[in-house]
């Protein structure tokens, strides 16, 4: 599965690791099959980069008809009036957007077929500098168990940078005030209890020596990178979803590449996220 047309395919994306533009498009063909349920029917923002992860890159949440035939448009609100939104349902839009020298997807929490509701909270664990491994891996339980103690099942997964990702799928009953209230009371608690482990506030000055906790993925319009998604950075590494049990194995934040995330992608038996999308649990009311 190639892109129906892939102009440049020798051209180097990736510097530091020899990657080529042929490269990411046989990576994302090859992935495919793990990566579209998370990113197929909802509205996405891209990260483009023509001329490789190492020179100037952009976003782009808007349709264009350049973008390619895979690739559709649906019509949102915004905060002053509408705009054209991009999204993909098949493997041919994720090539098509390849072709036009796309790195990263980021998806809504929500899908195009119910944008106000969304079905997917994101915990953004982002720890300052100094924070070991080891003790970000064990906030990420610790959040893992909070959860569970209202009732909410989680996933988690490597950001591709030095952070981790909470997951809890929804169903998609709750609006996004009510869901974006239910994260910031819950990332407030932490802080409340854990004061000299968590901060909830981008605040450079506050998060000293502590784990900032990212609730505003939560928010209509944002979004947060996909499982699976290239980052535009140093060594091409990969948003990777994993098992809780995995995550015990993995040693550093970096732990995929492009290459080894195309290993795990052909070896694997299950998705490491299977029954993500089978659960049925609600935001807790606040």
């Amino acid at each position: 599965m190639t892109p129906r047309k892939l102009t440049s395919p020798d051209r180097v994306v990736f510097e530091d690791a020899g990657i080529t533009k042929g490269d990411v498009a046989a990576y994302y063909a090859l992935v495919a099959r793990w990566m579209l349920p998370g990113v197929v029917g909802r509205p996405l923002s891209l990260l483009r980069c023509p001329d490789g992860a190492g020179a100037s890159c952009f976003f782009q949440k808007h349709h264009a008809d350049s973008l390619g035939a895979g690739v559709h448009s649906i019509t949102l609100d915004e905060v002053s009036g509408t705009g054209e939104y991009l999204y993909i349902d098949n493997a041919d839009g994720l090539l098509d957007l390849v072709q036009m020298n796309t790195l990263e997807f980021h998806p809504w929490g929500a899908r195009t077929s119910d944008v106000e509701h969304p079905d997917r909270l994101v915990f953004d664990l982002d720890p300052d500098e100094g924070i070991a491994w080891s003790e970000l891996k064990s906030a990420a339980r610790d959040i893992r168990d909070r959860l569970a103690a209202l009732k909410l099942r989680s996933w988690v997964r490597l950001s591709g940078g030095k952070g981790l990702h909470v997951v809890v799928p929804v169903r998609p009953k709750a609006d996004w005030a009510q869901a974006k209230a239910f994260c910031e009371d819950f990332a407030g608690q932490l802080v409340t209890e854990s004061p000299k482990r968590y901060v909830a506030t981008a605040s450079k000055a506050k998060r000293e020596g502590r784990i900032f906790i990212d609730w505003l993925r939560n928010t209509r319009g944002a979004t947060s990178v996909a499982s699976w998604s290239l980052r535009a950075r140093a060594g091409a590494p990969v948003c990777m979803p994993l098992s809780w049990d995995e995550l015990a194995q993995v040693r550093k934040p970096g732990a995929y590449d492009l290459r080894k995330a195309a290993k795990r992608a052909e070896s694997l038996k299950q998705d490491p996220w299977d029954g993500f999308s089978r659960v049925r649990q609600t935001v807790p009311s606040s």
